[in-house]
C-alpha cells in the first residue's frame, strides 16, 4: 500500500470514534493488529492495540503512546496507522489489562 498519498489525521481527529478498529501496519507494510480502544485524551493518550489472534480471538492487547503511531486516512476514507514495531515486538510488550 502506498501511504504517501494518504492524508495524516490532525490532532482533533484522533478520537476514540475515529480510531476504533483502525488497522495497524508495521515495517514492510505488514498488517500487525488493530486499535481496540483509547485510554485518555490528547497527546498523552494510550492506544490499546490487539496483536495476533484470528478474527479477534486470542489477540493480545498492548498499550502504546498515541504519539508513537502515524494515523492517516486512505482514498476510501479508512483510518489506519503506521508503526515502527514488528508484530513480534508488540507481542513481547506487557499485556494491557483494563482496570
Amino acid at each position: 500500500m502506498d501511504h504517501s498519498k494518504h492524508i495524516r489525521l490532525s490532532s482533533t481527529e484522533l478520537t476514540a470514534d475515529a480510531l476504533d478498529g483502525a488497522t495497524i501496519y508495521g515495517p514492510g507494510d505488514d498488517e500487525i493488529g488493530s486499535v481496540s480502544h483509547l485510554h485518555g485524551f490528547g497527546p498523552t493518550s494510550l492506544v490499546v492495540i490487539d496483536v495476533g489472534g484470528f478474527l479477534g480471538i486470542g489477540a493480545k492487547p498492548v498499550a502504546v503512546p498515541l504519539s508513537e503511531l502515524d494515523f492517516m486516512r486512505d482514498e476510501d476514507g479508512n483510518v489506519h496507522a503506521l508503526v515502527s514495531w514488528t508484530k513480534d515486538q508488540l507481542k513481547a510488550m506487557p499485556e494491557h489489562i483494563d482496570r
